[in-house]
């Protein structure tokens, strides 16, 4: 099964789903209760608050919404309240998190802290997914947000949170492309070399639940005319679900002109912790928090 759009994606997903828990993290920001409200009015989830709870009430006041008090936890300090959030998911009190009016770095802290993080002992990546007008269904590019010179091990986990999401939207075989910029294994651009070592890990099965090649370039994996034209033959040439880059500077300048220059949509999460964990950017609109959430919500079911 693949998707076209994020409103397919959602309403699929949401007929076999019931309601999550999202906590919010400094929950005082307008905008990021905008979009929780809009998922809470789409019955995806039911909101717990963690913040200055002056702010938050000024808030909810000028939205005319209202949280139950005993949702609502009064924790002023950024990073008191970013704890706090976690502590919620780790006493399954919530099913996911997100992050408001925060610094990433202060909610990360919470996050991958040893001892009271949502860590896995795993690889944490960005799971993130752009509807983009021009191509046929929904495309993953990762990772742009969180591992910045990946190890071929930490590729290998990149895919495999990846495509572990993708399954729990109902995608059966997601293909994955490992993308460089040329077409070829040449040994003194030791991305191409990874890139091969990866599809042969799909091959030999220590990868698997999805279909990986490369090394492959940008415009082969998206259009079957140009892979023909260079003679490249794959069964996922112009066909790819995800779209796995050499470093998160190739991730994130990938989704950001799929963005800027393409009118793409977008929506993401942290992905191999112990829950999904939203973490827009300060550029991020009303409609990606929003997609995020629901996204979120789907690929959290699993852990509940």
């Amino acid at each position: 099964m693949e998707y076209r759009s994020f409103e397919e994606l959602i309403q699929k997903t949401k007929d076999c789903r019931s309601s999550c828990r999202l906590v919010l993290a400094a929950a005082a920001d307008k905008h990021s209760l905008e979009a929780v409200f809009r998922a809470q009015d789409q019955g995806l989830v039911s909101p717990v608050l963690v913040g200055d709870k002056v702010q938050i009430d000024a808030i909810l006041a000028e939205l005319r919404r209202e949280v139950p008090s005993e949702d609502v936890y009064d924790v002023p300090d950024l990073a008191e309240s970013c704890k706090k959030a976690v502590s919620l998911i780790k006493e399954a009190k919530a099913d996911f998190l997100m992050k408001g009016k925060v610094d990433t770095k202060i909610f990360l802290k919470a996050v991958v802290d040893k001892e009271n993080g949502l860590s896995e002992g795993d690889v944490m990546s960005h799971f993130s997914i752009f509807e983009v007008p021009g191509y046929h269904k929904l495309l993953v590019p990762v990772d742009g947000g969180m591992v910045p010179y990946p190890t071929l091990e930490q590729k290998k986990a990149i895919i495999e949170n990846t495509v572990g999401v993708l399954h729990r939207f109902g995608y059966e075989c997601p293909k994955v492309g490992v993308v460089t910029c040329v077409e070829k294994v040449n040994p003194k651009m030791p991305e191409t070399v990874e890139a091969a070592a990866l599809a042969e890990m799909n091959r030999n099965s220590e990868i698997f639940g999805c279909l990986v090649d490369g090394p492959i370039s940008f415009d082969c994996a998206v259009n079957k005319e140009i892979a023909a034209c260079k003679g490249y033959t794959s069964e996922i040439a112009g066909d790819v679900d995800v779209l796995l880059a050499p470093n998160i500077h190739v991730g994130n300048i990938m989704g950001k002109m799929l963005t800027c220059f393409a009118g793409a949509k977008m929506a993401g999460f942290v992905a191999g912790a112990s829950c999904p964990i939203i973490m827009t950017s300060r550029g991020s609109g009303a409609d990606e928090k929003y997609y995020s959430i629901a996204l979120a919500a789907a690929a959290s079911e699993d852990n509940r």
